[in-house]
């Protein structure tokens, strides 16, 4: 085990872990061996308590580190694309602008490379517009309005040029190394010399750069953006690299992990066997939950709205996330039913209080629904199966005025009926006798 990750690990996460160390890693000799290092703090979520105590010996292995990561080859890959390149996550969530300002400040770093617009130039140097990273960080800012320095002395002089700066136009695309950064004061200098970038991005070239050259993921950002509607998974899908039939062999060799001995979180794979404790059930349904009620959200407002396709789609999204999900079901069946595909509500209605028998709405749609089938059944004088179902929506809610209404009226029909039935085989009864 790893003594510096574990002391970290344990410094960050509290007495709270500690103590679920000592449990779960009690014949562990090499645990052992750290104790005494290890210090206290506070910590409050449980479950990941449990987790890191649990998967401790597996998360602080050594085999963990990788050495030879595959340094990246930035216009070279960008342009055959092996792998789907994406924008940022952060476009997909729900990340306000003074929390993303926050994050850029406090995850840039000297050596990164950032890509601006030049929005003015003084005898002193130009000031960019920032617009994306481009090399390691990946991020679009350009909606942060963050601007950044570029000093004379950190423009290359050309043999063409006395004056460095009068290369450079207002409006240019500028590719720039990071120089330094103030926290603080929210500052961000930058440099042309190739000596600013870190090791791991010298062989991207820095200086001016045309429209076509400006990062992939900050062009499929725009792209994004300017639509409302766009989703994570049809982007991705578009994407060339997510073709790519030897994608998962590319992305195990650029972070260093062996296909044949990787190393996993999960004891079963590990062994071969898998462990029913090694799956977070709870957590995958929670997760499940709630990202499909947050279709669901978006189908209503697009119902609200007319847009039934849409509002069908978010609907059907939230069921292949949740198979099982009441909200979305007793909301597809409203749909169904609005669109007269009757059948198909009721089946949704069902299945709903399947799941929540006391769910209100559930139990409402289904009666109303249930109601409108039987008058269906009535046209096509189907009398008996009609009665079923008005029976069965009283059965759902006794007060249901339409309900009743409707149940009583073909009471009467049925009995009128099986009179003159009657009626008539008397008739016959008599005719044949007297004959």
């Amino acid at each position: 085990m790893d003594r510096d990750l574990l002391r970290q690990c344990v410094t960050y996460h509290g007495e709270s872990l500690f103590n679920k160390l000592k449990c779960e890693q009690t014949e562990n000799p090499d645990f052992q061996a750290l104790v005494s290092d290890l210090c206290k703090a506070s910590y409050e979520s449980t479950l990941v308590e449990q987790f890191i105590a649990r998967k401790a010996d597996i998360l602080f292995c050594p085999s963990w580190k990788t050495t030879a990561v595959k340094e990246e080859e930035h216009d070279e890959e960008e342009a055959a694309e092996p792998y789907a390149v994406m924008p940022p996550l952060e476009l997909f969530m729900e990340v306000s602008y003074d929390e993303r300002r926050a994050m850029l400040y406090r995850d840039l770093e000297r050596g990164d490379i950032v890509v601006g617009r030049i929005n003015n130039i003084r005898e002193y140097g130009f000031f960019l517009t920032l617009l994306s990273t481009a090399g390691g960080l990946k991020r679009d800012i350009e909606d942060l309005d963050l601007s950044a320095l570029c000093h004379i002395r950190e423009i290359p002089s050309t043999g063409s040029h006395d004056d460095p700066l009068s290369y450079y136009q207002i409006g240019d695309f500028i590719r720039a190394g990071v120089k330094d950064i103030d926290r603080y004061q929210e500052k961000i200098t930058v440099s042309l010399h190739q000596a600013s970038v870190s090791r791991s991005l010298e062989h991207i070239k820095l200086g001016v750069i045309a429209r076509e050259e400006l990062p992939v993921h900050y062009s499929r950002s725009l792209s994004a953006a300017s639509d409302s509607t766009e989703t994570y998974e049809p982007i991705l899908r578009r994407c060339h690299g997510y073709h790519n039939p030897s994608v998962v062999d590319y992305l195990l060799e650029r972070v260093g992990i062996s296909d044949t001995h990787p190393p996993s979180l999960m004891r079963g794979l590990q062994s071969k066997l898998f462990q029913e404790d090694d799956f977070a059930s709870a957590i995958r349904k929670k997760q499940s939950t709630s990202w499909a009620l947050k279709c669901v959200r978006a189908g209503v407002d697009h119902f609200k709205h007319g847009r039934h396709v849409e509002a069908m789609n978010e609907y059907n999204k939230a069921l292949e996330i949740d198979t099982n999900n009441v909200e979305a079901l007793v909301a597809r069946g409203a749909l169904y039913a609005n669109k007269g595909s009757i059948m198909k509500a009721i089946s949704d209605f069902e299945l709903a209080l399947e799941s929540s028998p006391d769910h209100r709405n559930a139990k409402k749609y289904l009666c109303q629904t249930l109601v409108e089938r039987g008058k269906q059944l009535e046209e096509q004088e189907k009398l008996v199966t009609a009665e079923g179902l008005y029976r069965r929506a009283l059965s759902l809610d006794d007060t249901n005025p339409e309900a009743q209404d409707a149940l009583h009226k073909i009471t009467d029909t049925i009995q009128g009926a099986f009179s003159e039935k009657q009626k008539l085989h008397f008739v016959i009864f008599f005719s044949i006798k007297n004959d």
